[in-house]
């Protein structure tokens, strides 16, 4: 890996970035133009030190996530996102893998949705993005690692969400995640890192193994419109849960919105101003 090259231009993307551009107030004291460490670190999930020995060119070989997480942080256009990936030491993402990109027009729509809960999964249902609003209602993502960060491997293997539902309700979630996925394998087939997550789904759970092997690709997985969150601060919260699908990157963007003047209106506005704070 080039890495004096790669932390040389990252300080250079940073340095270029206006904080309005990525939804952070414009006011306050900055010793220069452009972006924080700690702000690219918290958008971009990694920790400021990580960031810190990238740029000082002291880490090597980062990840292909933690490169697409910069390039989404720092809001690069295709042909700069091109260009970090190869400093970094990687091919560029084809689309013989599932992709984890964010265009520039999606980031848009969840800057204007910062105030409510949205998560955004990519087709193998591995964690993209969820916001603060989100982390506030359904407990810190930031801490989930690895496999945690799948949907799949939290409803079959856990740790369990927040989420309350029926047995009924649990066994259709399961099922209809399991369909979902054998439609993501068919159309990524090249794919390495979901054919290991794959592996380590049949190994963990029995059960994930047995509907594997009977799943209906017809029955894929939609997600339920309406939820319970048994939130550990205010009670239970009935949510409505709309998921957006982008066709192209095939990400899902899960909405969570509560009727207006309603108790569950005002319980979900008193988590995400709150947030993770006691309360």
């Amino acid at each position: 890996m080039e890495s004096s090259e790669f932390g040389r231009v990252l300080r250079r993307w940073r340095d270029r970035v206006e904080p309005t551009s990525v939804g952070l107030p414009a006011g306050g004291r900055r010793r220069a133009t452009g972006l924080r460490r700690e702000e690219v670190a918290s958008l971009a999930g990694i920790s400021v030190d990580y960031l810190t020995r990238l740029e000082q060119g002291r880490a090597t070989s980062p990840s292909a996530q933690v490169v697409e997480a910069l390039a989404r942080a720092l809001r690069l256009p295709d042909a700069d996102r091109d260009l970090l990936f190869r400093l970094a030491g990687h091919a560029t993402p084809g689309r013989e893998v599932v992709s984890s990109r964010v265009p520039p027009s999606v980031q848009r729509l969840l800057d204007r949705l910062a105030h409510t809960p949205v998560v955004v999964y990519d087709a193998a249902w591995n964690l993209v993005i969820a916001n603060e609003a989100y982390d506030a209602l359904m407990g810190e993502t930031t801490t989930w690692e690895s496999r945690e960060r799948n949907a799949v491997w939290r409803n079959f293997v856990g740790p369990s969400s927040r989420a309350v539902t029926t047995q009924a309700e649990t066994e259709a979630l399961q099922a209809g995640l399991v369909g979902d996925l054998r439609l993501t394998a068919a159309r990524y087939p090249g794919d390495q890192r979901l054919r290991r997550l794959l592996d380590d789904l049949r190994a963990a759970s029995p059960h994930f193994a047995d509907l594997w092997e009977s799943a209906d690709p017809s029955q894929h997985h939609e997600p339920a419109r309406h939820k319970i969150i048994e939130h550990p601060t205010v009670g239970r919260i009935a949510l409505d849960c709309d998921t957006l699908t982008v066709a192209v990157e095939g990400l899902r963007i899960m909405v969570y919105t509560a009727e207006p003047g309603t108790e569950d209106a005002e319980r979900l506005a008193l988590v995400t101003v709150v947030g993770n704070q006691a309360l």
